[in-house]
């Protein structure tokens, strides 16, 4: 039976529940980092010592993403040689230095100065600690460049040049520049701030529900929704330019996305359906006519390609691309109803006392760790079947392994990541419910100045309030 089993199959089901997996901390590391920077910068330039409550409580929570990160990461690097040699062979002189650019130039800059970041509030000169952390959240976008100029090659190769079977650079600007790496980048780090705006609302609007660290509560609720306002509509524009630049470059990518299997002009927007693969069709559908020409060409009639203009071989699995899409789409359009909620509130001065919007938005907390799952899932799975796009073929970029070989391995993954989960999650939940609680010292004897960014290295934070 053991012979049986597809090892490509099993291959890419384990690399696609590692990098979900993995996908999760980033995203929400990338964002929160950033949210330290902020919150330290604000401390430091009003003295108020909110902002000092708030960044000792959700860098306890960066801490724990950003180890889990770091270690999920490093098993998506080990796969490549495991169960991806043909990729590696083939693309290694290319993928190679990108990934070993974003080590040198990122990885190394979050890990020098994140001890510091940590460990060292009562041990340096608060602009020293300052500039660790804003090191540390400029490590995190460079990471996400590197990482993400990698992923966009794969999918819009640029620069290179084929010799005895492999891909050789030819042009390091185009490889890093390729053309669907730019809006990638922007849509992916927007998505990453987003997720971590909601989680921090989210959180924000639980302890406001409850009457608890309702100072700290209600700053950082107010900073996350202005963050909405101004990101949500902005991702959806974003999202829009990504659609444009996979229609040019991955046409059966965005066939597979909406659903559409003939070649037409004055197409309709699908906005439910069930794709029949086998039979070419879509059953059970619901349409708006004219719509998806509009959206997906900028033109009442434009023409959109359909998936019977590719060979069977060549098309993307339809279903699970066509859901992932509508699902990320749905809770985009969710955010945007949440941050122009939160702008009518704010007008009419209700923001603090509206419980059911503070209900609505922790039952919003999650969705962006949903939604950036959903949308590596289109972008990825709507690749296939080619892992270099057009170039090499997933069943080609194989390990010689066995069925049996990667079914273990998938399974050892799946109970140890469960566990790391789970202990993650635990200590997470642990961690929010305890709170942002500020010392009484704070809250009877403020800090009122900011202190002189050059003091003694000896010097606490706390002995100069």
């Amino acid at each position: 039976m053991v012979m049986d089993l597809d090892p490509v199959l099993l291959s890419r089901f384990q690399f696609a529940f590692v990098i979900s997996f993995h996908f999760l901390f980033p995203a929400f590391t990338i964002g929160i980092a950033s949210w330290l920077a902020v919150l330290e910068g604000l401390y430091l330039k009003t003295g108020r010592a909110e902002y000092r409550t708030l960044y000792k409580f959700w860098i306890k929570i960066f801490a724990v993403s950003f180890g889990v990160g770091v270690v999920t990461g490093i098993v998506m690097t080990y796969q490549f040689g495991t169960n991806w040699s043909g990729l590696t062979r083939a693309g290694g002189s290319i993928l190679g230095p990108l990934l070993g650019y974003e080590v040198v130039t990122a990885f190394f800059l979050e890990a020098g100065f994140l001890g510091i970041m940590l460990f060292g509030w009562d041990k340096v000169p608060r602009i020293v600690h300052f500039g660790a952390t804003a090191a540390v959240a400029v490590g995190t976008a460079i990471s996400a460049f590197w990482i993400l100029s990698a992923n966009s090659f794969l999918h819009t190769p640029a620069g290179y040049e084929v010799a005895n079977g492999t891909l050789v650079p030819s042009d390091w600007l185009q490889i890093v520049f390729s053309p669907s790496f730019p809006v990638r980048f922007l849509h992916t780090v927007t998505a990453a701030y987003l997720t971590t705006a909601f989680a921090i609302v989210g959180a924000s609007a639980w302890y406001l529900l409850r009457g608890r660290s309702v100072l700290e509560s209600r700053l950082a609720f107010s900073m996350g929704l202005w963050l909405i306002a101004v990101l949500a509509p902005l991702q959806i524009f974003i999202g829009d330019q990504a659609g444009l630049e996979v229609r040019e470059h991955q046409p059966a990518k965005l066939a597979a996305i909406e659903a559409h299997w003939e070649t037409s002009g004055d197409v309709p927007l699908i906005l439910f359906t069930w794709p029949d693969q086998s039979g070419e069709k879509n059953d059970f559908v619901l349409e708006i006519p004219h719509l998806g020409s509009l959206i997906l060409t900028h033109s009442w009639g434009g023409t959109v390609q359909g998936l019977k203009e590719f060979p069977v071989q060549d098309r993307p699995p339809v279903a699970i691309v066509f859901w992932s899409f509508r699902i990320m789409v749905g809770l985009g359009f969710l955010m945007l109803g949440a941050a122009l909620l939160g702008l009518w509130l704010r007008a009419i001065g209700r923001l603090y006392d509206s419980r059911w919007f503070q209900r609505f938005m922790v039952l919003m907390l999650p969705s962006g760790f949903v939604a950036v799952i959903a949308g590596w899932f289109t972008t990825e799975i709507g690749r296939q079947p080619w892992v270099v796009n057009g170039i090499l073929r997933t069943a080609d970029a194989m390990s010689p392994v066995g069925g049996g070989s990667v079914l273990l391995s998938l399974a050892l993954f799946v109970l140890v990541y469960a566990i790391l989960l789970g202990s993650a999650v635990y200590y997470i939940v642990k961690l929010v419910r305890i709170g942002p609680e500020a010392p009484e010292s704070d809250r009877e004897e403020p800090f009122k100045t900011p202190a002189r960014p050059f003091s003694l290295p000896d010097a606490s934070f706390e002995s100069r309030e």
